[in-house]
């Protein structure tokens, strides 16, 4: 009994060529671009063309990137496209931090934004209870509030507006363009509870209006 073995087929033997090594160089460099975790020379044979040589393809594309901006790199028994080393720091991104503001410096801010030019015992008056120079600072720091003049009257104390900035910040105009509780109820910035100072809040339905001679109460 003869064995037909000359008819067998070699068990790797493929119908199709690989592809020439140019176009294998850019299936490597597509997968490593596209991959977020570096790949490794298995992968990248599971992914090619049966007969693909991804080990040589690789040489080829590292010396091809060499001196731009991304490189080839082995990380591990791995492959990646990485940034060039001496320009990571255009990679580096500012962020700014949003800190919240406590709830006295928001109560603070509102009164001196809705009563100004308003002092410290203004402040703590409508408030019901004292303002700690820490909650000012932090607004003076913030450049939403700023000293104004001092009050004609004994001890000539200082008082607090709005700044240039605090308008900006919010688009504002000017601090008569600030909203009326039923605006802040509206966008959900006030609960049901008035805040301290909330009487004396314009409403919407209510017009500007300055009182009279109020420069006499202070100084330049």
């Amino acid at each position: 009994m003869t064995d037909a073995t000359d008819t067998d087929t070699p068990e790797n033997e493929s119908l199709f060529e690989a592809p020439p090594m140019g176009e294998q160089e850019r299936m490597v460099e597509a997968i490593l671009f596209a991959s977020a975790e570096p790949i490794t020379v298995k992968e990248l044979e599971g992914r090619m063309p049966h007969g693909s040589d991804p080990a040589e393809a690789l040489v080829h594309l590292r010396k091809r990137y060499e001196g731009r901006g991304v490189h080839v790199v082995k990380v591990g028994d791995a492959w990646a496209i990485r940034t060039a080393g001496d320009l990571g720091f255009l990679m580096q991104k500012e962020t700014v931090e949003t800190r919240k503001l406590s709830r006295a410096a928001i109560e603070t801010l509102a009164i001196v934004a809705y009563h100004q030019p308003v002092t410290r015992a203004e402040i703590e008056e409508i408030r019901g209870v004292s303002v700690s120079r820490g909650t000012v600072d932090q607004l003076i720091e913030l450049e939403w509030i700023r000293f104004g003049r001092r009050r004609m009257t004994p001890g000539r104390p200082v008082t607090y507006v709005v700044t240039q900035h605090f308008l900006d910040h919010f688009g504002l105009e000017n601090a008569r363009d600030l909203p009326g509780l039923k605006e802040l109820r509206a966008a959900g910035l006030l609960d049901n509870r008035p805040p301290p100072g909330a009487d004396a809040l314009p409403d919407d339905d209510d017009e500007d209006e300055s009182p009279e001679g109020q420069n006499e109460l202070f100084e330049d």
